[in-house]
């Protein structure tokens, strides 16, 4: 029987160890365990801040609000929106508020990292927000923070970005999870969202932490799903159809919340409040709201639960998806913090709610129950602002531990989101990254690309010449360079033009303009021209709308100096290379 030498089972030992997928495995699980605590304390904060501003912390608003004075309600989310207003204007970077859109521009793009500024900040922001009653959710806060740790983790342990970003998607997995106690949900939303890939070496590490996240959550808060609800079944498959057309309506919805948010942006401009005072505004428009249908203010899970429990009448309904809209786009078009996923899952729950009434008004005996329609509504309409169909799948599920229902929630929920990406944007944070003009569309390999600039494949090959020189110095010149092409540049390196062999026409194999003939006679004056800054996407559209390959790089867009040369073979090399990486990543 062989035996294995002391020492090689030492080295195999230390190979193991040292091996960076198992590191990063390790990492995930400590992180997993960050992001549940992360949303544990979140939790606690509004509680707490909830408390001083209405004297109690149950996330069951509405109950208690009946015994609250009308003026807390009205002044309690404006005096919030103060507060918010004053740390966002003196203490967070680009003075906005963070979010899931951040985290998703971290990993795409900041290499998965995250300022301090941006984890402490939009924590105690969106605490704010959310504990002085303005209508956001929870879930999104808690996914920011958690990602803000995995930062620092990565920071501490010398990570390399590509393992960066697979511990920032372990922690996004670890925050949903121990938000909705919904570990498969957490995954695949991190996968979905935030990492763009469910390769192995990604998936492995964000089960870990999404379990971890989970256990953590659960071990405090116990293991309870969001909302309890009646069981359901599908009385009749002619209901399809009925589920389709609630999914048109969920993407309806859905594109009036995000419309409404831009709404609220504009007007807000259009009226000039300082930006300092605009969540204050915001937030007494919101209390005078709350005064009326307290079941808007904070996350709203009480009557969502309602809803879901089939508690509320048609008018009611209809009422809350028009409040809860006005309030949500209010609290998030004001410059509060807080998420977008709980006021999702409200709007679709009323939703859900009102058409399986009218439904089952017209068609009783074909009708699985106005519950049934609430549930499959708050999965269409969420899946339609996440953006995030297969995550939605899970996260309903999850929440309401109801399997009959998931075919419908699936049918209802993917027509939501191809209307609303088809119609407006491929979700809320993509519209969220859009007003800042960031672009995460496309492939992973166009997104890699889009991290590169031209600064960093551009080339120092090039030869110049100024603009009064003679026809044999262009001549000699033009043999030195091996792609033909030289540059007019002036006495402070500032391209004045380009010159190529085609433009000294029947002059470059004669001698009667020897004398007489200048380069800046004959060079191109206003050649397409790239930026150190722009990006390897935009560098390539250039290349190819003027049909060139090889274009100067000048310092910026008023600052003519020739800084290097862009060659077209470069920027593909480096394309071909992040799709090879790409594929290698994907296939492990």
């Amino acid at each position: 029987m062989a035996t294995v030498e002391p020492n090689g089972l030492t080295a195999r030992l230390r190979r193991f160890v040292g091996n960076e997928q198992i590191r990063v495995a390790c990492l995930a699980v400590f992180v997993g365990g960050l992001g549940g605590g992360a949303g544990i304390a979140f939790r606690e904060a509004i509680g707490l801040i909830q408390y001083l501003f209405f004297g109690f912390s149950d996330e069951r608003f509405h109950s208690n609000a009946e015994a609250i004075p009308f003026w807390i309600i009205l002044l309690a989310p404006a005096v919030g929106g103060l507060i918010v207003g004053l740390i966002v204007h003196y203490l967070m970077p680009d003075r906005r508020p963070q979010g899931v859109a951040d985290v998703m521009e971290a990993s795409a793009f900041r290499r998965g990292r995250m300022s301090r500024r941006m984890g402490i900040g939009g924590f105690v922001v969106s605490a704010i927000t959310i504990g002085s009653g303005a209508s956001a959710g929870r879930e999104g806060p808690v996914v920011h923070f958690a990602a803000f740790l995995s930062t620092l983790v990565s920071r501490a342990c010398g990570l390399d970005p590509e393992f960066r970003r697979i511990l920032l998607g372990c922690a996004v997995a670890a925050g949903v999870a121990s938000s909705f106690n919904a570990p498969i949900a957490g995954v695949f939303f991190a996968l979905e969202v935030v990492i763009g890939s469910y390769a192995l070496a990604n998936f492995a590490p964000v089960v870990f932490a999404s379990v971890t996240g989970t256990i953590v959550s659960r071990s405090y808060f116990g293991d309870f799903p969001a909302f309890i609800i009646p069981q359901h079944e599908i009385a009749s498959f002619w209901e399809f159809p009925a589920f389709a057309i609630l999914g048109c309506l969920s993407a309806a919805v859905a594109m009036a919340l995000v419309w409404s948010v831009k709404i609220v942006r504009t007007a807000h401009d259009h009226i000039k409040i300082p930006p300092m005072l605009r969540p204050a505004a915001g937030g007494l428009l919101v209390g005078a709201i709350g005064i009326f249908f307290p079941e808007v203010m904070g996350v709203g899970y009480e009557a969502t639960d309602e809803a879901l429990n089939e508690m509320l009448p048609l008018y009611m309904l209809v009422l809350l998806i028009v409040t809860k809209t006005a309030a949500t786009a209010i609290t998030l078009g004001s410059g509060f913090g807080g998420g977008i996923f709980s006021p999702s899952l409200f709007l679709g729950a009323m939703l859900g709610g009102a058409f399986g009434l009218i439904a089952t008004e017209f068609l009783p005996h074909l009708s699985s129950g106005h519950g049934a329609y609430t549930l499959v509504g708050m999965g269409a309409v969420a899946g339609a602002v996440l953006g995030a169909p297969i995550s939605t799948f899970f996260i309903v599920y999850e929440l309401t531990r109801e399997p009959a229902l998931t075919i419908a929630v699936m049918i209802a929920t993917v027509i939501a989101t191809q209307i609303f990406t088809a119609l407006y944007q491929r979700s809320f944070f993509h519209w969220q990254l859009a007003e800042r003009g960031i672009n995460l569309m496309g492939s992973r390999e166009s997104r890699i690309i889009r991290q590169t600039n031209v600064q960093a494949v551009m080339e120092q090959d090039y030869v110049t010449i100024q603009p009064n020189a003679l026809l044999p110095e262009m001549r000699d010149k033009l043999t030195q360079t091996r792609y033909s092409e030289i540059f007019v540049t002036d006495e402070e390196a500032r391209l004045v033009g380009t010159i190529m062999l085609a433009d000294l026409g029947k002059h470059a194999f004669t001698h009667d303009r020897d004398k007489d003939l200048r380069a800046i006679d004959v060079c191109r004056r206003s050649p397409p021209v790239a930026t150190v800054d722009m990006d390897l996407e935009e560098a390539m559209n250039l290349l190819e709308d003027c049909n060139e390959e090889h274009i100067a790089v000048v310092a910026g867009p008023d600052d003519p100096r020739l800084m290097g040369v862009l060659h077209e073979h470069d920027v593909m090399a480096r394309y071909h290379q992040c799709i090879i990486e790409t594929r290698r990543e994907e296939a492990i």
